[in-house]
């Protein structure tokens, strides 16, 4: 996943991770609705914030292993975890959601497997989520939470933004991912061997006079800063409109409505975010995509 992952973990992007944990944890928690003492199973764990966080709802009975292929978020991950006196909360472990190494007696115990936002960054969503399934006993869940980058608006629209988004979805499909696997959650379910159980939308939006409403511009202004050259690069690919037109996004538009995007252009998108920001009138919608099924017998 690593050659495939757009982000980066530098530490302005553990700082943008940190702050996004702080505006989805909550709900995603009430979303998985724990009942106590359950075996989760977290892949992608990141810094770790979520994986503690279903740790704290599953109680004192609960065994938790998060894991996570890149050694600078898994240092940072435990970091955070010794200084909130959570060290003992998560086992956190090193290793590839592509290529899923558990002991033998671990195959088959889990209660729970979750994945959020990791299907979108790999070649393979299906290896991953039947691995998911296999991790799980009988009866247990499997729950994949995803972007679907079509979803995002914004109104007032900021002056060249959505081509710049566009770009930043295009830089996805050059690198064999899907920005838009959010959709496909359902059916990676059913492929997998699990039985769909709930398939539903987890508001992640806002508008001026909402506090965390800078929260969500900062997230959404990060995202784009971190990628930029990846984003400038995908700009300049032969096939970037036509797959944007293919794809049918919402902004797509007629050719002249797309003009060309390079740095200028991008720097001029991204102050016309920050400014879009303090309008008294802004507002953005997006959600995360969230699916979960059961392994039967």
């Amino acid at each position: 996943m690593s050659d495939s992952y757009i982000h980066g973990t530098d530490p302005a992007e553990q700082d943008r991770l940190t702050r996004l944990n702080q505006l989805l944890n909550a709900r995603s928690v009430e979303e998985i609705a724990l009942t106590g003492g359950e075996r989760i199973l977290d892949l992608g764990a990141g810094l770790g914030q979520l994986t503690r966080a279903l740790a704290r709802a599953a109680g004192r009975n609960a065994r938790v292993v998060g894991i996570e292929r890149n050694a600078e978020q898994l240092e940072e991950a435990r970091r955070q975890a010794r200084s909130a006196g959570e060290e003992s909360l998560v086992e956190f472990r090193q290793g590839d959601v592509l290529c899923l190494s558990l002991a033998p007696d671990e195959w088959g115990s889990f209660d729970l497997a979750h994945a959020r936002f990791i299907l979108e960054h790999v070649t393979d969503p299906l290896a991953v989520v039947r691995a998911m399934v296999r991790a799980v006993r009988i009866g247990g869940r499997v729950v994949l939470v995803d972007d679907d980058h079509d979803l995002l608006h914004l109104w007032p629209e900021p002056q060249g933004l959505m081509r710049v988004w566009q770009a930043y979805c295009h830089s996805y499909f050059l690198r064999g991912n899907d920005p838009i696997v959010g959709r496909r959650l359902v059916s990676l379910l059913h492929e997998a061997g699990a039985r769909p159980t709930r398939n539903r939308w987890v508001w992640f939006a806002g508008c001026t006079g909402d506090p965390a409403f800078p929260l969500y511009v900062d997230n959404l202004a990060g995202i784009l800063v971190g990628a930029r050259e990846a984003i400038l690069a995908a700009a300049q690919d032969p096939a970037f409109d036509a797959t944007t037109r293919a794809r049918g996004a919402p902004w797509a538009g007629p050719p002249s409505a797309r003009p060309p995007l390079d740095a200028a252009a991008f720097e001029a998108a991204i102050a016309a975010l920050r400014a879009w920001g303090r309008r008294p009138d802004a507002a953005i919608w997006f959600a995360m995509s969230w699916a979960e099924g059961v392994r039967e017998g």
